[in-house]
């Protein structure tokens, strides 16, 4: 699969307000053979190659919190300043899943959702954070490889657990890292965020190397294992999926 560096297939526009307009989700597919075939179609325009920002100013986290019987969910994005990873700007929707549970097409059940919290942002991420995966996919086509085509903007994968490949442990002290490979393609990296604690694995989505990636992602992992973006969406997500369910 080529990529092409430096590419914006969709690029976002700025509002007289300051705010950006995500683009909106296209229209659920009708079956998994259809939205199969719009990974398919979607696959080639992921730049693999980036490099990315290696000095972003603002980086995006994005989250996405079910209710127990799986007919709601909330979806949150977490804008941080990435020098001081405080929270300036957040956005947060609360609906029902678009798609049906189908491994590896989990980015049709919550794109629409995530798109509408990126358009309610008044800054624009110099890089989105997803907590899921990007080329680490059985098409190489996750959920940051969708956002990223769709919004135009770099965006990796943080995932706490892979969903395909093998690989060999990484050392155990924080930064160790090792290759995940599938069918014999590197498709991310196992990396170790803290000392003697799970690795997480990190995925290219879209405008951006896997090394820029993995060094993003120990830039944001300062005292946890996961990165403050996901665990700022993640608190986000909940709270209002919990508020949103008191309410029904």
């Amino acid at each position: 699969m080529s990529g092409h560096p430096g590419r914006r297939d969709h690029p976002t526009s700025v509002k007289p307000s300051g705010s950006w307009s995500a683009p909106r989700a296209p229209h659920a597919p009708g079956s998994v053979a259809e939205a199969v075939a719009v990974q398919e179609e979607l696959r080639p325009l992921v730049d693999l190659v980036g490099p990315g920002p290696s000095a972003p100013a603002t980086v995006a986290g994005l989250d996405v919190a079910y209710a127990e019987g799986g007919d709601l969910l909330a979806a949150a994005v977490t804008v941080l300043d990435a020098r001081t990873l405080a929270v300036v700007d957040s956005a947060v929707g609360v609906g029902r899943p678009a798609f049906d549970y189908v491994p590896g097409l989990f980015a049709f059940r919550e794109l629409p959702a995530l798109l509408a919290a990126l358009d309610r942002l008044t800054t624009i991420p110099d890089l989105l954070v997803c907590d899921g995966h990007g080329l680490a996919h059985p098409r190489r086509f996750g959920l940051a490889c969708h956002l990223g085509v769709v919004t135009g903007l770099p965006a990796i994968g943080v995932a706490k657990t892979p969903l395909v490949g093998a690989w060999d442990p990484p050392s155990a002290e924080r930064g160790g890292w090792s290759s995940l490979r599938d069918g014999g393609e590197v498709v991310g990296r196992v990396l170790r965020t803290r000392d003697g604690v799970k690795p997480v694995f990190v995925s290219v989505g879209h405008r951006m190397s896997l090394e820029n990636a993995a060094a993003q992602v120990l830039a944001l992992t300062p005292r946890y294992r996961l990165p403050e973006t996901t665990r700022t969406a993640d608190r986000l997500c909940r709270d209002a999926l919990a508020e949103a369910e008191r309410a029904r």
